[in-house]
């Protein structure tokens, strides 16, 4: 990946986190929230997945192989996929308010968002984060990137199933009816 790409990249994703933490200083209380050891099995693959972005030290070997061609054409369709993905977070972030969690949680107070882009997927900051690390990986080209979205992929899914299980829990008959309105991730399919 050229190097400006991987720039701009990177300075996409840190400008995401700062936003992400200021935002998480305003956020309703929880009432309940999940254990250390849930967050880790969900947590632990996403850094894992950053890890086989970022590391310069895998670009030899299979997981370095390009699966994709080296080139500019790549880099900013990788990079444009990256901007897109953060911005749909943020959108969903916005519509979701103080009702956000890093974690599974549910707030007191919580209310059931099907505003915005939870029109269209449940998860749409999941969503947008799997298109982010998708438009990464292929800015990267390499077999590592496709590893990093596997297991993107794979956090995420057992994420939202718990999420899944804790709003119908939360929200019962009306959330029921929102799952089988709305996709979890991909509009109109999954």
């Amino acid at each position: 990946m050229a190097y400006q790409y991987r720039s701009v990249i990177l300075a996409l994703w840190v400008a995401w986190l700062i936003y992400w933490g200021i935002l998480a200083l305003n956020v309703k209380a929880a009432r309940r929230r999940e254990s250390l050891l849930s967050r880790a099995g969900h947590g632990v693959p996403l850094l894992v997945a950053a890890w086989l972005l970022i590391t310069p030290r895998l670009s030899d070997g299979i997981l370095g192989a390009r699966f994709l061609p080296a080139g500019a054409v790549w880099s900013l369709a990788g990079t444009a996929l990256v901007l897109l993905g953060l911005a749909f977070t943020v959108w969903a972030r916005v519509h979701l308010g103080r009702n956000w969690s890093g974690i599974v949680t549910v707030k007191q107070g919580h209310e059931l968002i099907r505003s915005g882009p939870y029109r269209w997927v449940r998860h749409p900051i999941y969503t947008g984060l799997l298109l982010a690390f998708m438009g990464s990986a292929i800015a990267l080209g390499q077999w590592r990137g496709v590893l990093a979205m596997l297991i993107v992929f794979a956090a995420l899914w057992r994420k939202l199933r718990l999420e899944e299980r804790w709003m119908i829990e939360t929200f019962g008959a009306a959330y029921t009816a929102y799952r089988n309105e709305v996709a979890a991730l991909i509009p109109f399919v999954l």
